[in-house]
């Protein structure tokens, strides 16, 4: 009798979470060449003050001080929502006019009222959703307020829907593999959303993909030139040890922005650190021969 083929195991929760390299052999960044740059960056603009609070709660606070509260998981998530598309200043601005004009985010779901409008010979029932209007108008001032509105509200809803409450506090108990899950279920939350909610409000070692850091991670040679941001994303948390992850994002943000080497080199606008020698110039010629 012929046999009968063998059943393959189910894979582990851990094999079916883990995303395939998609460079295999591409091996940059090396672990010695993620410490040398964090320490480049490090030292040519210190640790970038707009991300020292997220660094404090990592560390636990400093010395004898204990580390600020750390804010709401939702809270984080809808800044980073209002943060797409716009600079952290007028994101924090935005959230901020949000908040007072909606002290609980029970409010920004109130249902809409119904008015009785009377024309001649005919009445007609009209929904007034009073509250999204209030919400577009209160981050009007962060950009795309209609689409950023609309999805606030529908992710708000659907954590209402799966937990009985607004409040996504029960993340911080999960695994990264776990949140990305959790917050896949939302229209609107991508992974770049996702990885920043994962880095700077729930502390865990992830490494966010933004324009800044793509562009400088494809000068480098860390990523190839074709790669995509979702791609760059899983080859550079692959590559990137877990315990430089936040640093080293931190600091090529920052470096992105204010370098005006960099803004030249990639087409950008002129920068802050004007005439000042990049510290990764060197990086990007060993970036230029690996992508020939």
């Amino acid at each position: 009798m012929p046999r009968k083929p063998k059943r393959k195991a189910p894979a582990s929760p851990a094999a079916r979470d883990a995303s395939p390299e998609p460079y295999p052999t591409h091996a940059s960044p090396s672990p010695a060449q993620c410490l040398a740059v964090r320490d480049a960056l490090l030292g040519f603009h210190g640790f970038p003050e707009e991300f020292a609070p997220f660094r404090r709660l990592r560390l636990g606070g400093s010395g004898d001080s204990p580390p600020p509260p750390p804010p709401t998981v939702l809270d984080g998530l809808v800044t980073t929502l209002l943060s797409q598309n716009t600079t952290e200043a007028i994101s924090r601005r935005a959230f901020a006019s949000l908040k007072a004009a909606f002290p609980s985010w029970d409010q920004v779901l109130q249902p809409p009222e119904t008015e009785c409008l009377f024309y001649p010979f005919r009445f007609v029932l009209e929904v007034v959703d009073e509250e999204g209007t209030r919400l577009e108008d209160a981050i009007r001032c962060g950009g795309l307020a209609a689409t950023k509105a609309a999805r606030i509200r529908a992710m708000l809803r659907g954590v209402r829907e799966r937990r009985g409450k607004i409040c996504l506090e029960y993340l911080r108990e999960l695994s990264v593999d776990e949140v990305k899950r959790e917050l896949s279920h939302f229209k609107g939350i991508g992974p770049k959303t996702v990885a920043c909610v994962l880095m700077f409000y729930l502390q865990k070692d992830d490494f966010p993909v933004d324009t800044h850091v793509l562009r400088i991670t494809k000068a480098m040679g860390w990523v190839p030139v074709t790669a995509s941001r979702e791609k760059a994303y899983i080859h550079l948390n692959n590559k990137i040890p877990d315990d430089l992850k936040f640093d080293l994002n931190c600091l090529i943000v920052t470096h992105g922005k204010l370098c005006q080497t960099c803004a030249k080199k990639m087409g950008g606008e002129k920068s802050k650190v004007p005439n000042a020698a990049c510290p990764l110039a060197s990086y990007y010629c060993v970036g230029e021969k690996l992508q020939q």
